[in-house]
């Protein structure tokens, strides 16, 4: 990962020089203990002034309208335009228009953005377990999570995803995600590529790799060109205090946690 001014990240990855992509860390803001300091969730208890002010922050740095959801851990997305407002409830979106940034936050889900090779669309989905599993229940739709779902609404627009790269951002690492035998439950398709992604604890609960289990699900898609988290340690949220959020450090401690913000957007 390359720093961008020693505090957010700059994507290293080959998209067309139109994409532009970016992802802040908690550096750089205004926001007070414990959301200190560029904290850009207004849902977390932070003051709305110094919310307003870091996403003031960012729109300058980028020169773009950045569209913050309101992130649910579901699968739906919606396409963002010149007129699309903030708080609209899904976990991703994309867009064909320069002006407006693709934008989700995380503190320890996965943010994955995607761009065509030719840059004439950008998306950003954001990859909690829940999120990237897909609805559990007798009528769900095993594998189908918001990265199929994004992809489906895409192709239903007439995008062309024949040749798309991918971004994987930093997100709670392997060496810190325990999780349930339910998460694994929800992933597991038999086959021993999953299967690997859970490594067994001596409680019966499972050390999970999101981003691994995302490049899982982007292979599927046939996006083979994934650059970002590769499941080391510089890129968990947890384990980097300092550079990063993380809900469940945080939440733990301090009660709350702030929120990161990876972004992508078209160039006019």
């Amino acid at each position: 990962m390359q720093n961008l001014n020693a505090q957010w990240i700059q994507p290293d990855w080959p998209i067309h020089p139109r994409a532009r992509s970016l992802m802040t860390t908690r550096q750089g803001g205004v926001s007070a203990a414990p959301w200190d300091s560029l904290n850009l969730g207004d849902h977390v208890g932070d003051r709305v002034a110094d919310v307003h002010s870091n996403r003031e922050r960012l729109a300058a740095h980028i020169g773009q309208r950045a569209v913050f959801l309101q992130q649910v851990h579901g699968v739906a997305s919606v396409q963002l335009g010149s007129d699309t407002p903030n708080g609209l409830a899904a976990d991703a979106c994309w867009s064909l228009e320069p002006g407006v940034a693709c934008t989700i936050m995380v503190a320890d889900c996965l943010p994955v953005l995607l761009a065509d090779a030719d840059g004439r669309w950008v998306a950003a989905a954001h990859a909690g377990w829940r999120g990237l599993a897909g609805p559990s229940g007798p009528a769900a739709s095993k594998g189908r999570g918001v990265l199929e779902s994004l992809w489906a609404d895409l192709e239903r627009a007439g995008a062309d995803v024949s040749c798309v790269m991918a971004w994987l951002g930093p997100c709670i690492g392997p060496q810190a995600f325990e999780v349930g035998p339910e998460v694994q439950a929800a992933f597991d398709d038999g086959s021993p590529e999953v299967q690997a992604l859970f490594q067994p604890t001596a409680d019966g609960k499972f050390m999970a790799d999101l981003a691994g289990l995302a490049r899982v699900r982007l292979k599927a898609l046939g996006v083979q060109a994934v650059f970002g988290n590769d499941s080391s340690p510089p890129w968990c949220t947890v384990s980097e205090s300092t550079l990063f959020f993380s809900h469940r450090r945080d939440s733990r401690s301090l009660g709350q946690s702030g929120r990161m913000a990876a972004c992508i957007w078209l160039e006019r």
